[in-house]
């Protein structure tokens, strides 16, 4: 790459495919991307990257630059949870297949194939393969809020299982902090008569009686979704140095606080305990939360990888993209995770050299000063720049359409940076609305009955230019994709040398189906010129057992423009663990105020808190042990 290094920003810069599914209860039609529950693998010198409802996998030499490569049809592309891990000179796929038996399917060459089918003689959810040194095969799967995470060892010729399934794990909210559900980990499970009020409350609401027959399943699926447990799920399993490390997802998906923790064993099938640092893989703040349901990667180098699922979360629960992070074992065994800033722009050779490198640029746009061609009423463009993903500006209806550029000039969206400043990345987060996707004419008759839903397989475009302006009277072109053949609904553009702009205007030329200009983020990144934030002074207090209140004083005044012209805090990263040179969790807020339930019961905890603005970070010099002023007991 001509000495130029290779960037990444979360979610990864793939495509991610429409699904039209039908809605069981009324019979409409949602609409939404997704790509999710990864399985990132290291085969013949390259990545590949297997995801739900993307009917392909991604390759890549780099893990910046992806393609997509269709999959053949003969596999179970419409199952959750795909699983593809390499056993010896094949990789085997297998994915959750509607509650039938599943199936597993062998190849020597993913892209070109043949793939053999082999019999499965069960049904298995959330499934992970995973072989031993010495060539013994072990399949581990759940996916519930009351069942635990099962492992049972398989014959590797013919994938029957050889002895009966263990029971390995199960949830455990009341010990486990990060496992309850909720924002930020805000709810317990109900009591079983609390869950049986629920239920008859809901039966009530649908007009249903006590004594009303209603099918078993039903009972139990209403039942689950109002009894407040956490999902464990998702799991996948490694080796290191003699020790097995029985990943899982929790709480729910559709969760800011969706992550991975991690259990540890001696043996493939247990015994398995908690380790220290849990969980292991955890983003709940910033734009673009979320980072459950993974998988960990060792490549050619040595290097470790994990990827993992994000959320957004509002046109459908399912509506999640997909994250990568550098992972790496500390010398006494601990597996971790580097989600410091998690969602910025990363130089992948700087972390391969050094896990903890910090990001080379920093966030210029949250807050600044937005402007647009059209709105719609109450999605103004400052929701572009306020650093959430659930929230976005879209264009008013009947203005500039896209797709028909022949007859309108296109919508635009222009951010004002406050001042003149160094930028090196920008990344355009188109966001989709639901509401004003005009379904094309026949697609309802595509969706499978089976699946009941349909996964967009015709090419669609998302076409733009990207402008750069000092003056805002004058611009120069920063990235033409007017004639782009590709839909990236998060796209990276990288200037490695960096350019001086004060204004950044992005112009939408086409999006799938016609739909109105909407944009969650544009975010850009760089340097500012002023000074970095002082040390900031806080107090950090267990107010329970699962919980600590963290509270950050400011000292300067707060003011419009560019935090770093008077050196104020423009945000804050909280970091945590159970020990002073591990502070492997983190959660970047713009909060003076932020409460952490994400803590394990019993566990002691440290705490440091580092600031950053358009200037840079400033790393907080004094690691607090947290008190437990107000202890209080959730037992």
């Amino acid at each position: 790459m001509n000495g130029k290094k290779s960037y990444i920003c979360n979610p990864l810069n793939i495509v991610y495919r429409y699904q039209f599914i039908r809605n069981p209860v009324d019979g409409s039609i949602d609409v939404n991307r997704e790509a999710a529950d990864p399985s990132l693998i290291w085969f013949q010198g390259k990545y590949y990257l297997f995801s739900s409802m993307s009917l392909s996998v991604f390759v890549s030499e780099d893990l910046a630059e992806w393609k997509s490569y269709p999959l053949p049809r003969e596999l179970p592309l419409y199952g959750y949870a795909p699983d593809a891990r390499v056993c010896g000179e094949y990789v085997i796929f297998c994915a959750n297949e509607s509650e039938q038996i599943c199936h597993f399917y062998r190849t020597k060459d993913i892209l070109k194939g043949p793939y053999e089918k082999i019999e499965g003689t069960f049904a298995f959810s959330d499934p992970n393969l995973f072989q031993d040194d010495d060539g013994r095969v072990y399949l581990y799967w759940g996916l519930s809020c009351k069942e635990p995470i099962y492992g049972i060892e398989l014959d590797p010729d013919t994938m029957k299982p050889l002895g009966e399934k263990h029971e390995l794990i199960s949830g455990t909210p009341f010990q486990n902090g990060y496992e309850r559900i909720g924002e930020d980990n805000s709810t317990f499970p109900c009591g079983e008569q609390e869950l049986e009020a629920r239920f008859q409350a809901a039966l009530r609401e649908r007009g249903l009686t006590e004594g009303s027959r209603i099918p078993a399943s039903l009972a139990d699926l209403m039942k689950d979704m109002l009894r407040d447990a956490p999902y464990i799920e998702g799991v996948w399993m490694n080796k290191f140095g003699g020790k097995y490390y029985l990943q899982y997802a929790s709480p729910g998906t559709h969760f800011n606080v969706y992550g991975d923790g991690v259990y540890e064993a001696d043996a493939p099938l247990g015994t398995f305990a908690p380790a220290k640092n849990n969980p292991y893989s955890f983003q709940p703040g910033s734009f673009f939360p979320g980072a459950g349901h993974g998988s960990t990667l060792e490549d050619g180098a040595g290097n470790l990888w994990h990827a993992s699922t994000m959320r957004i979360s509002v046109n459908h629960p399912f509506e999640r993209r997909i994250g990568l992070w550098p992972a790496g074992l500390d010398r006494d065994g601990e597996l971790f995770c580097n989600q410091r800033y998690g969602d910025w722009p990363i130089a992948l050779e700087d972390v391969k050299g050094n896990v903890w490198a910090p990001p080379p640029w920093y966030l210029l746009s949250f807050g600044k000063k937005a402007l647009a061609s059209s709105s719609a009423e109450g999605n103004g463009p400052e929701k572009a720049v306020d650093e959430n993903v659930q929230t976005w500006w879209q264009s008013e209806p009947g203005g500039p359409e896209n797709g028909n550029r022949e007859k309108h000039t296109a919508e635009w969206l222009l951010i004002d940076l406050g001042a003149v400043c160094e930028v090196h990345c920008i990344q355009i987060n188109f966001a989709d609305n639901k509401k004003s996707i005009q379904i094309p004419e026949g697609y309802s008759e595509k969706i499978h009955e089976k699946e009941n839903r349909y996964i967009e397989e015709n090419k669609v475009y998302t076409r733009w230019t990207l402008e750069g302006s000092i003056s805002g009277r004058n611009f120069f072109l920063i990235e033409d994709k007017s004639q782009a053949e590709t839909d990236l609904s998060h796209d990276l553009i990288v200037r490695e040398s960096g350019m001086m702009a004060r204004f950044i205007r992005l112009n939408i030329l086409e999006l799938p189906y016609g739909q109105r200009a909407c944009v969650s983020g544009l975010r850009i990144f760089g340097k500012a010129r002023g000074n970095r934030p002082g040390e900031p002074a806080f107090q950090a207090v267990r107010v329970s057992d699962l919980d600590m209140k963290v509270s950050i004083e400011e000292s300067a005044e707060e003011w419009e423009g560019l935090a770093a012209e008077t050196g104020r805090a423009l945000g804050y990263l909280i970091l945590w663990g159970h020990n002073p040179e591990k502070l492997y969790h983190s959660y970047l807020t713009y909060d003076r105020q932020k409460r952490i339930g994400a803590l394990v019961k019993g566990q002691k905890y440290y705490v440091r808190v580092d600031a950053f603005n358009e200037a840079g970070i400033t790393h907080g010099a004094v690691i607090k042990e947290v008190s437990n002023l107000t202890q209080k007991s959730v037992s």
